[in-house]
């Protein structure tokens, strides 16, 4: 009697991924991506719990116990909150060491202010959370995350970096500073086996995309890109997918712009 052939197993199968900012936007595209490719999810918000658990929930509802997906409050620029993301990651899976860190928490100021006009708060808020957090993340995640192979640290900058558009003044320098740290981490973690790149998206139908721009601004970056559309927050979870599997290993110390040719 013939025996069924040993299903092959998921890219991520089983591996442990952190992926902060998940509960809505691009972030939540990304942390519903890698659980489709077999990993166990830490579902980060800030304040909307109720969105986080729905992500979590939608992880979790095509498997019995234990649990695919927990979620954990954390606010990123905050360094015993993102130590407390790696210790409720490997308390929920058993002690396993976390395999993947995507930081995808990040802020952008929706009044668009020139840097004259940019208020020392609104500064300091933006690089707080877009390059404390990722700074902080990648302090954690260069300790913490599993070694000898597979370890992956996925930092989200922005293709604006290069796009350069005034408004985006305070944004941009944030982001800029995060590419750089990713490129000298990648060299700092030298016989780690844990690589460590950026993906920066261009504009993406997000809530934060949306938030207070014109329809006339929003045609003007459908019109700006070869491909005729905005992306998809699917467009920058595969890119992203990709990078935390296996397959991607002789990518490290790069930055991704994931954008549809808009940079």
């Amino acid at each position: 009697m013939a025996t069924a052939a040993p299903s092959t197993p998921l890219p991520l199968q089983d591996r442990v991924a952190i992926v902060t900012g998940s509960s809505r936007g691009i972030g939540k595209a990304i942390a519903l991506h890698l659980g489709l490719l077999g990993a166990r999810l830490v579902i980060n918000y800030t304040s909307n719990k109720e969105q986080a658990d729905l992500v979590a929930a939608e992880l979790n509802s095509s498997s019995s116990a234990p649990p695919r997906a927990i979620t954990v409050q954390a606010n990123v620029s905050d360094p015993a909150q993102v130590k407390t993301l790696f210790d409720e990651a490997e308390r929920a899976f058993g002690g396993s060491q976390v395999h993947i860190l995507v930081n995808c928490a990040g802020v952008l100021d929706s009044k668009y202010p020139s840097i004259a006009h940019t208020s020392v708060e609104d500064f300091d808020h933006t690089f707080g959370v877009n390059t404390r957090g990722a700074f902080l993340c990648c302090k954690e995640a260069a300790n913490r995350v599993k070694q000898g192979g597979g370890g992956r640290i996925i930092l989200l900058s922005s293709s604006m970096v290069g796009g350069l558009k005034p408004g985006f003044g305070a944004y941009v320098a944030s982001k800029a500073a995060v590419e750089a740290m990713v490129k000298i981490l990648a060299k700092e973690l030298k016989g780690t086996g844990i690589t460590a790149n950026c993906v920066a998206p261009g504009p993406v139908a997000t809530e934060m995309y949306y938030a207070g721009k014109s329809e006339e601004m929003i045609q003007r970056n459908i019109d700006e890109s070869p491909l005729g559309r905005i992306g998809e927050p699917k467009d920058i979870a595969t890119v992203v997918g990709f990078l935390a599997t296996d397959s991607s290993e002789w990518i490290n110390g790069q930055v991704i712009r994931a954008n549809g040719g808009y940079v």
